[in-house]
């Protein structure tokens, strides 16, 4: 390469030290071994066995390839941050840090020490998922990470906020307590383990105060009593909804909760990855799908009246407000929904804006999903190429709610306004 270049290299293996040359051994040694360290041979699973260095020497070449694609991989994020900002973007990329890693990757190779073996992240029975969640991801020792003085989360949420201008941080409930499920157990017999909160919030509000970054936390599913107000009160912001946003909370569910009382301080969206397409919603689908893998915990017609109900609700408070008809359809409807709310950040989930009917994911199932494996498709199915999405028509008609040039949570009318909670 170009000395300009060659000394850019440089300066970028120098900065990212022993985690960017662990990565690089890691990726060469699995070219070799395969992508599950724990099947290695035994020399080669500690990271900083004489084995392992030996090996190193021994592929030096594939060590320093996969150092210049971490590099080029960083100039590109950069380049996207500032191409976004350039084009008048005030926050440009959000990136999204989750709640665990591989436990065959990368990163529990090089922070087994740091990681609890045979445990895995998830979630105890709830409204979303009576049988409970696995994530199959290992979670973080809160012992080991005091001892290292944080500075391995530090270092996850720099690498985070480099090139970004938010990060979003999957169930930062996990910063408080995380629900460990023993390897080989159902999710219900799992149980919480809780982590120093203040340590953990102190390091995540030092990296993002450094690097400039917004703040937004997944703060969806069980959260316990006080966590929100936390978040709120160091300035993290949270996450709702539409699904979620009730009157009485998602549990009393006493009529949607009416634009003017969601939250301020949150991302707005009216789905996630972690659940049903907006189009699958107002069909019906969901229920079928979950009936289909065996995911439901009561009878089908149950659920679909439930399922048929919660979607009527909503729909009449469109009408209510004067959203429906709308000539672009109900999904487009309930996003003019969202620019009703004084939330400061809104979301459009993309396979809603080409009206994907399929989930990209569902937790839990990835022997019987094909979770984060779906190219993004119109309603029939039907893959929409990157380059052909700015002139799709239904793109461009939910484009249009947030271009019309009316700030959003401006319209919202006094008859709107309910007593009630703030948010679900």
């Amino acid at each position: 390469p170009a000395p300009g270049r060659r000394a850019a290299l440089e300066a970028f293996t120098a900065r990212e030290g022993e985690d960017l040359t662990d990565f690089a051994t890691w990726c060469a040694l699995a070219e070799v071994h395969g992508g599950a360290w724990r099947s290695w041979p035994e020399g080669l699973r500690d990271p900083r066995s004489p084995r392992v260095a030996e090996a190193r020497g021994e592929l030096a070449d594939a060590v320093a390839f996969h150092r210049w694609l971490a590099w080029i991989t960083d100039e590109q994020l950069a380049g996207a941050q500032r191409a976004a900002k350039d084009a008048g973007m005030d926050i440009g990329l959000v990136h999204d840090l989750a709640v665990g890693v591989a436990p065959e990757g990368a990163d529990a190779w090089t922070l087994q020490h740091c990681l609890a073996g045979r445990m895995s992240v998830g979630a105890p029975p709830d409204d979303f998922n009576p049988l409970g969640q696995d994530w199959g991801q290992p979670p973080w020792r809160p012992d080991a990470l005091a001892a290292e003085g944080y500075r391995p989360l530090a270092a996850l949420l720099r690498a985070g906020m480099r090139h970004a201008g938010a990060l979003r941080v999957d169930h930062v409930m996990g910063l408080f307590r995380l629900w460990w499920v023993p390897e080989g157990r159902p999710p219900s017999e799992g149980t919480y383990v809780r982590y120093d909160a203040e340590a953990m919030l102190g390091v995540l509000l030092l990296e993002a105060h450094r690097a400039g970054a917004v703040v937004i936390g997944e703060d969806l599913g069980t959260v316990e009593h006080g966590v929100r107000e936390e978040l709120a009160a160091r300035g993290v912001l949270g996450t709702s909804v539409q699904r979620f946003e009730y009157l009485g909370g998602s549990e009393g569910r006493h009529g949607p909760l009416p634009p003017r009382q969601w939250r301020t301080n949150c991302l707005a969206t009216l789905t996630t990855h972690d659940l049903p397409t907006t189009a699958a919603w107002l069909s019906g689908e969901h229920v079928d799908l979950r009936a289909r893998l065996g995911l439901l915990t009561r009878p089908e017609p149950e659920e679909k009246a439930q399922a048929a109900a919660e979607r009527d609700g909503w729909l009449a408070e469109l009408r209510r407000l004067d959203l429906l008809p709308d000539p672009d359809g109900e999904v487009v409807a309930l996003h003019r929904f969202l620019t009703r709310t004084p939330s400061a950040l809104l979301g459009v989930w993309l396979p809603d804006a080409t009206g994907d009917r399929r989930p990209q994911n569902l937790p839990g199932t990835a022997e019987v999903h094909p979770n984060w494996r779906l190219p993004v498709a119109d309603r029939h199915g039907r893959p929409v190429p990157l380059e052909d999405l700015p002139g799709h028509p239904h793109v461009q008609a939910v484009t249009r709610v947030f271009s019309d040039g009316e700030p959003h949570g401006t319209r919202t009318e006094e008859r709107d306004v309910r007593p009630g909670p703030c948010s679900a």
